[in-house]
């Protein structure tokens, strides 16, 4: 189910911080405090691990209607639902990959991995496949309402993963 993007499927070697990274400006601000933090631990023995997750395939779609108009629910065709599992595919190497060209640009080597699944369960699981050392998380940002209703990925792992997570924020502009 896991996808080493780069090392050809090799192992990682010793204990790697991980940053997990989505097309949030809050994951590339925990991916740039990786960076300027961490910078001399991170060796090619020890490389950055950069994780995405992508989505589940989709098990039924709904179309949008105006408040009061029946909504409509319809399974997706196979041919429809691999073409979003390649388009999230395709989304998820192109982030990686402009991660992994941040880091190379500040002589940081990176290694990056996606897994299919919902986020916070796929992040406790690579911790844990890969036997990560220190997982570093961006904070969204959502208020305790949304937070609440939505579920919070970085509070899920914190709670969750089997190392120390660092919950990065985003800096405030004075």
């Amino acid at each position: 189910m896991g996808e080493v993007v780069e090392n050809g499927g090799a192992e990682i070697a010793e204990k790697p911080v991980m940053v997990a990274v989505d097309e949030s400006e809050c994951s590339h601000c925990a991916l740039m405090w990786v960076i300027d933090n961490l910078k001399e631990s991170i060796t090619t023995k020890s490389p950055l691990l950069i994780f995405m997750a992508q989505p589940p395939p989709a098990s039924s779609i709904t179309f949008a209607a105006p408040l009061g108009a029946a909504r409509m629910y319809c399974p997706p065709t196979p041919e429809f639902a691999n073409n979003m599992q390649e388009n999230h595919r395709k989304l998820t190497v192109a982030l990686l990959e402009r991660a992994k060209d941040i880091c190379a640009s500040h002589g940081v080597t990176a290694k990056t991995v996606t897994e299919i699944g919902d986020a916070k369960t796929a992040i406790c699981a690579a911790v844990l496949k890969y036997n990560v050392n220190l997982l570093v998380l961006g904070e969204r940002g959502l208020g305790k309402i949304k937070r609440a209703i939505l579920g919070s990925v970085s509070n899920y792992c914190v709670q969750n993963a089997k190392c120390p997570v660092l919950v990065v924020k985003k800096p405030q502009v004075v």
